[in-house]
């Protein structure tokens, strides 16, 4: 055992991420709390772990999520002091949204600068995170009175990187129908020749910033699609307020008559909290409704003791569109959900990163994302939204045309943000010798 992990917070990304490390890479072992009462772990996890953790003289890395105080750890243990301190940030305490300013606890960002001063290596999930805290640690200490320190952006910004969260992508295709398995043929070479080139970072870097080099089938290689290309090409002018870029491609005249047949399947996986923004997505399909648009939608994601009030009215005035509400213990029975929708949604107030939106990508749905937080780092320009009302427009002309997001093939890529394209990156940051790039 060489590697110490420790995670405060043992539930949803968290404990993804620690439960792959730890069945990955070799020499790990895992001290953990469960993922209840986010508060308490943040402020008083160290004093548990001092008692928990026994000392060990082979430890080498100490790897832990900021939802722990690491400063506090390592002035309670001083053996562990001296290992090599990996700091992994899957969110961040200076910008995480609150409902009102004079809401927010002062001290969990505290603990998360302070825990940066003593790390070696802090990590983040993705740019937008690691821009979002450094550039937010001066005016944030500025809610100090008096006697403020200064330049800590300076002290901490050269120990950090991003490393995008490693997504463990499952074989989907035992629940595929039949038009998502065959886009899904059609690019499956490309998927795999795609992870065999992630050898470095430098190529890494360069696949989430180029163009999907994802083949395009011509109109003439398809199958004939009576009616289906002219209508798309008229619906696509009609929808004149969004640049859609939607691809044709394998699936049958039979398969498309078919699916027409079957209303929209939306779906939310995400948290049942305020910062999801639960209320913007009820509030555009209430107006589905009211326009008695034809759609279906699954309400999925974790559910902590205080839930919105919003989701037991939404499920009122939703009726029979609901075709599943409520957290699917069940991975398989989630992909399974997820293999089914065609669109996936997120009004988030706050993203980091995003696991769910990539995860029902990965499953053949059309996203649609907020043109802000994490979102234009990872999906292309196309599955952007500026406001709700942009989005309602898209649902609109999807309600009415479900076979656009039916026979669309994703224009962006999941394989950088996978297993195999991050594990050499985890392992060398796991790595008890320091290495030239960190």
């Amino acid at each position: 055992m060489s590697i110490l992990l420790i995670e405060a917070f043992y539930g949803g990304s968290h404990k993804q991420l620690m439960d792959l490390l730890k069945g990955e890479v070799d020499g790990c072992v895992l001290y953990s709390l469960p993922a209840k009462k986010w508060h308490w772990r943040a402020r008083t996890s160290a004093l548990y772990f001092m008692q928990a953790v026994p000392p060990n003289d082979t430890y080498r890395v100490l790897f832990t999520s900021s939802v722990l105080n690491l400063a506090e750890l390592v002035a309670l243990r001083p053996d562990l002091a001296k290992l090599k301190k990996v700091l992994y940030f899957h969110e961040n305490q200076l910008v995480y949204p609150v409902r009102k300013n004079q809401e927010r606890d002062f001290q969990y960002g505290y603990n998360q600068i302070l825990s940066c001063l003593v790390a070696d290596i802090m990590v983040f999930n993705s740019a937008f995170n690691m821009e979002s805290f450094l550039t937010s640690i001066g005016t944030f200490l500025k809610m100090i009175p008096d006697h403020r320190p200064r330049d800590l952006e300076r002290l901490i910004r050269p120990k950090c990187r991003v490393i995008h969260f490693p997504v463990q992508f499952p074989d989907v295709s035992r629940f595929l129908p039949e038009h998502k398995r065959l886009l899904q043929q059609n690019r499956s070479y490309s998927l795999k020749s795609s992870e065999a080139s992630f050898k470095s970072s430098d190529e890494l870097q360069k696949s989430t910033t180029e163009p999907s080099h994802l083949p395009k089938l011509s109109l003439s290689e398809q199958d004939p699609i009576p009616q289906s290309t002219e209508l798309i090409s008229t619906s696509l002018r009609e929808d004149t307020s969004e640049n859609v870029n939607l691809v044709m491609s394998e699936p049958s005249s039979s398969t498309l008559r078919a699916d027409s047949q079957r209303p929209l399947h939306i779906v939310w996986p995400h948290r049942w909290e305020h910062d999801k923004d639960p209320e913007t997505f009820f509030k555009v399909l209430r107006k589905l409704k009211e326009m008695e648009l034809p759609f279906s939608v699954s309400v999925l994601g974790e559910m902590f003791t205080d839930v919105p009030e919003i989701f037991s009215k939404a499920k009122a005035f939703l009726g029979s569109a609901v075709l599943h509400w409520g957290f699917l213990p069940s991975k398989d029975d989630y992909f399974q959900v997820l293999c089914q929708a065609d669109v996936v949604i997120s009004t988030a107030k706050h993203e980091f990163f995003g696991v769910a939106m990539l995860e029902a990508v990965h499953c053949g749905c059309y996203p649609l994302c907020p043109k802000s937080l994490v979102y234009p780092e990872i999906f292309p320009a196309e599955y952007l939204y500026s406001t709700p009302e942009q989005l309602s427009k898209r649902l609109q002309n999807f309600c009415k045309r479900p076979h656009l997001v039916r026979s669309h093939r994703f224009q962006g890529e999941t394989v950088p943000y996978s297993w195999a394209a991050l594990n050499s990156e985890f392992r060398s940051l796991l790595s008890a010798q320091p290495s030239e790039d960190l």
